[in-house]
């Protein structure tokens, strides 16, 4: 929310306009700021804001699962992104968020912004990233995406409470799309249920603009849309990149009939993707549900009659995943609109065991493959060395927006935190050629 060194500006008040079920507090932004096309509603605004981004822009260049262009078949040209995973998402959980009396702008918004702060290479910078700023209050990718969302990215600035200039607010976003874009709402280590737990979605220096978007918020609870944009990427995510691996040849579905091949996949599922009251019995079930289905691929050998039928099953699984949610939520709440702390989102079991089982299949076969685990451990060599020498070295290497941030940082602690800001923004591409260009040596 404020500059890097902790200064925090000064938070006018401001009267927007509520749309619908939302009320004035929902629609507050920070800095308050006059519509430039009456008519909008405020959630509209925040949606053009996001979908204009050069952050949302920049995900086009990182890894969702697999590093675009780094394949060698024919079908495995074009794989998801991040860009392309949040373009998804957001379809996803728009119409889901509308069906349950969301404003759809409001979700499309969380959905677009939920992986904004991710670094390059995917989950495997993420974790180099988690490493390196340990000593400076950790990274991870969903409190990355509010620091970029409230502070990084450049669109509105304030007079700095000092009256020495002007900070940087980012997208000014309204209260209710910087909430519903909060999947972990707490801070490193202080998970409700985990403390252990790696996930969390604020740095101790964003913690005012945070306050601020969680005010009347109930302590780790997050709000109703912030569930649907939940929901909506696990679906999109475990969906497509079974599409893709299908799609490359990755995956065969005669494999999952076999027991061995599906004991495999279920130790997958049981240590990442299902909780610990999960046995094997229950994804087993999971799986063949699936294979019962009559849109269920078999057979695919990548015939434009198969790929038909693939994007077919895709559709199949995002509208049986949404649909059970829909059902389940309704059953429990009734027709009207669920908002913000009105309800929970309520996925059954069962879908919960066959989005898992999607994931699990991925991994196995996609993220498990040699090839990936080695060109894994390139990058982490390419985040680490790049992280390093950048530190030793900065100014040097930064770009003017975060040379400006560096140059005027309190302390030491500080200025590693610009670099990680740095790192976190650039492009899978843009990160081998920074680390070519200062360490000197060219990456594959």
């Amino acid at each position: 929310m404020a500059r890097t060194s902790g200064t925090t500006p000064t938070r006018p008040s401001s009267p927007p306009d509520p749309p619908r079920a939302y009320d004035d507090a929902a629609t507050e932004r920070w800095a308050p700021e006059p519509d430039k096309r009456p008519g909008r509603t405020a959630f509209q605004r925040d949606r053009a804001r996001v979908l204009h981004s050069a952050a949302l822009r920049r995900l086009a260049g990182k890894t969702q699962v697999v590093t675009p262009g780094s394949h060698s078949t024919a079908w495995d040209t074009t794989p998801r992104t991040r860009l392309t995973h949040s373009l998804e998402c957001a379809q996803v959980g728009r119409e889901l968020g509308a069906a349950l009396g969301c404003d759809p702008d409001l979700v499309e918004t969380a959905c677009l912004a939920h992986d904004m702060g991710h670094p390059p290479f995917g989950h495997n910078g993420e974790r180099v990233l988690a490493e390196f700023a340990a000593d400076c209050g950790g990274f991870e990718g969903n409190a990355q995406s509010l620091r970029l969302l409230t502070r990084i990215e450049p669109k509105r600035f304030v007079p700095s409470p000092d009256g020495d200039g002007l900070v940087s607010v980012g997208l000014n976003l309204t209260r209710a799309a910087l909430d519903a874009a909060t999947k972990y709402p707490w801070t490193r280590g202080a998970h409700p249920t985990r403390p252990g737990s790696a996930k969390f979605g604020v740095y101790e220096d964003d913690l005012p603009v945070f306050d601020w978007a969680r005010s009347g918020a109930p302590v780790g609870r997050t709000c109703f849309e912030a569930q649907v944009m939940d929901w909506s990427d696990d679906v999109a995510y475990s969906v497509h990149d079974f599409e893709d691996g299908l799609h490359a040849g990755h995956i065969t579905p005669a494999a999952l009939t076999s027991a061995a091949e599906r004991s495999a996949v279920w130790d997958v599922a049981l240590g990442r993707y299902v909780p610990q009251d999960t046995d094997s019995a229950e994804l087993s079930a999971a799986l063949d549900r699936l294979l019962a289905q009559p849109w269920w691929p078999h057979g695919y050998d990548g015939t434009a009659v198969a790929q038909a039928r693939l994007k077919d099953a895709t559709s199949q699984l995002i509208g049986r995943f949404c649909e059970a949610a829909e059902t389940a939520t309704r059953r429990a709440y009734g027709t009207g609109p669920l908002t913000r702390y009105a309800a929970e989102l309520v996925v059954p079991r069962a879908a919960r065991h066959e989005c898992a089982v999607l994931k699990a299949v991925a991994h196995r076969y996609v993220m498990q493959r040699a090839e990936q685990q080695a060109l894994r451990a390139d990058q982490r060599i390419v985040l680490a060395e790049l992280a390093g020498t950048l530190a030793a070295r900065a100014p040097e290497g930064l770009d003017p927006q975060f040379r400006a941030l560096f140059e005027t940082a309190a302390d030491d602690r500080a200025r590693k935190r610009v670099v990680v800001d740095q790192i976190a923004s650039l492009t899978d591409t843009a990160a081998r050629s920074l680390h070519a260009r200062l360490t000197g040596r060219p990456t594959t």
